[in-house]
């Protein structure tokens, strides 16, 4: 498990500040129509505003890392998504790929279907798969419980299993699932993990208020495809309409 701070009450004070906000967002395009050019301006867009990291699907991930390099805007790559019912093999080898095309953090689906049947050793090897190598090479994980589909007693289960399986963060939605974060979800989360591990909320996050809602409730990390107009709420300075991007290798 790496090392990732939880100090909620300057989050939260600080949420009304745009820089602040800006810090907690993992500024997300999981369409599956994207296209590259799309994924290029999504980078464009971190860097400007300082986001924390893009979160996008695998086959743009070695697009984003070039976009990127040498900034502090991270890449996270989905993982088993948005289902989460792959083999934990297959999971392995698309969080390995993911980490050898640059991926900084990895946010994957755990098998719900298997937590809903009770079988705790499977949910917990299938998130081992993936933190394993990924740790061994310094890159984070978020694990994503889809709450919209659990009981509060599978919620529970399913935060303990990530920290067994040694998780960095806990993250409430693919956003895909049919519903999207809550801030009693967030809560109830940050309560099972304390600061063992991060909590991200994602799904369903489109204004500031939101996000402060959300950091209010527990949540280190925001995972939202309304970013810049969030920013823009928070009056940030606007992105020029066709500055450059980071010239592209061609992928």
């Amino acid at each position: 498990m790496q090392s990732v701070p939880h100090d909620h009450a300057a989050v939260g004070a600080g949420t009304s500040d745009w820089r602040s906000a800006a810090r907690l967002i993992d500024h997300t395009l999981l369409r599956p129509e994207a296209t590259a050019a799309a994924v290029a301006r999504l980078c464009k867009e971190a860097l400007h505003f300082q986001f924390a990291a893009v979160c996008i699907n695998p086959m743009h991930v070695a697009l984003a890392a070039w976009e990127l390099r040498d900034t502090p805007v991270r890449v996270a790559a989905v993982v088993g998504f948005p289902l989460g019912a792959t083999l934990a093999t297959v999971k392995r080898f698309e969080a390995a790929e993911a980490i050898r095309l640059g991926a900084d953090e990895l946010d994957m689906v755990l098998n719900v279907g298997a937590l809903k049947a009770g079988d705790r050793r499977l949910v917990e090897n299938d998130i081992r798969t993936v933190t394993r190598p990924a740790h061994e090479t310094g890159v984070l994980v978020k694990v994503i419980l889809e709450t919209a589909l659990l009981t509060q007693e599978e919620k529970v289960t399913a935060c303990e299993l990530a920290l067994a399986a040694e998780a960095d963060f806990v993250k409430t939605s693919t956003g895909f699932g049919g519903g999207g974060a809550t801030a009693a979800d967030v809560a109830l989360m940050r309560g099972v993990v304390g600061n063992r591990a991060g909590v991200k909320a994602a799904g369903g996050i489109r204004t500031a208020a939101d996000v402060a809602t959300m950091v209010a409730a527990g949540a280190d990390r925001i995972g939202t495809s309304n970013g810049v107009a969030i920013m823009r709420e928070l009056s940030a300075p606007p992105l020029a309409p066709n500055g450059p991007a980071n010239s592209s290798p061609g992928y």
